[in-house]
């Protein structure tokens, strides 16, 4: 079973900083697409941001335009996602994920039934 594993959530004030990383020990991110996801109590899960293997694609929800930057590093096999000005709407458990069916993301939303390998998330609070 593929376990991905992101680190670096925490409690942060409003218009605080956080940088997320993903990492997935014993797999080989090579090739995928990689998403980040959060969900809110009460809330679906939503796509924050992708990015390619290495077409240089990209993917922002509107509402984190601006805001967050995704990145990777292929050769460490890292996944991060620096989250700037974070407001108290951010707060949330944040996900990474990969699809394993592409190498670049859409233009648009990222589709959630389309990444299959998922980690346990890290918890992102962000205090007014």
């Amino acid at each position: 079973q593929v376990q991905l594993v992101e680190s670096g959530g925490g409690l942060v004030q409003s218009g605080g900083s956080l940088r997320l990383s993903c990492a997935a020990p014993g797999f080989s991110l090579d090739y995928y697409a990689i998403g980040w996801f959060r969900q809110a109590p009460g809330k679906e899960r939503e796509g924050v941001s992708g990015i390619g293997y290495s077409d240089g694609s990209t993917y922002y929800a509107d509402s984190v335009k601006g805001r967050f930057t995704i990145s990777r590093d292929n050769a460490k096999q890292m996944v991060y996602l620096q989250m700037n000005s974070l407001k108290p709407e951010d707060t949330a458990v944040y996900y990474c994920a990969a699809n394993t069916m592409r190498s670049s993301v859409r233009s648009g939303p990222l589709i959630l039934h389309e990444y299959n390998y998922w980690g346990q998330g890290t918890q992102v609070t962000v205090s007014s």
